[in-house]
């Protein structure tokens, strides 16, 4: 894939899911975005959980193979009231998790109040509001789903918290 510039960086955003999980993949150049793609990794609920989670495993080692990004970013999950569904978005999100890492890709973690508050402006900002700037910053980006869209904002969540997280990295220490 072209990179638009020689310093420009792929960041791909994860929202993890077991029925549904969002990727959105960014190129960051500076402060420019451009949307390179965006999708939505779905598995079958009536098959059984190790067979979705294998499900989950491949496409996103196919779609890291693919795009080839450079870092990736994971949205902390929501914790339900359910235990069974809490336990099985964790199996889910360790596969999101795993997937990037087994690459060697860096992977960053976001709680959604700070994905939200990258984007709109607001750590309390409804999903509409989220996608909608998320529209915003990445023009002509067609996105059909709710969860691709999530996944869109968690990388430039992480597009703009990038450079922070580098220099602290690199043991940067402000005045």
């Amino acid at each position: 894939m072209n990179r638009t510039a020689p310093y420009s960086v792929r960041l791909l955003g994860l929202d993890p899911g077991l029925q549904h999980t969002g990727w959105g993949l960014v190129e960051s150049a500076g402060s420019r975005l451009r949307h390179l793609g965006d999708g939505v990794i779905s598995t079958d609920a009536d098959q059984p959980l190790a067979a979705r989670l294998c499900l989950l495993h491949r496409a996103l080692s196919a779609l890291l193979e693919q795009w080839q990004p450079d870092e990736a970013a994971v949205e902390h999950t929501y914790v339900n009231k359910n235990p069974g569904a809490a336990l099985k978005l964790g199996q889910a999100r360790g596969v999101v998790l795993l997937a990037p890492a087994l690459a060697g890709i860096p992977v960053a973690e976001y709680q959604a109040m700070e994905v939200k508050r990258a984007v709109v402006g607001t750590g309390h900002a409804e999903k509409p509001q989220v996608e909608a700037m998320v529209r915003r910053l990445l023009p002509g980006a067609v996105i059909r789903r709710a969860d691709a869209a999530d996944a869109l904002a968690v990388a430039i969540c992480h597009a703009h918290h990038r450079g922070s997280r580098l220099a602290l990295a690199r043991g940067y220490v402000p005045a």
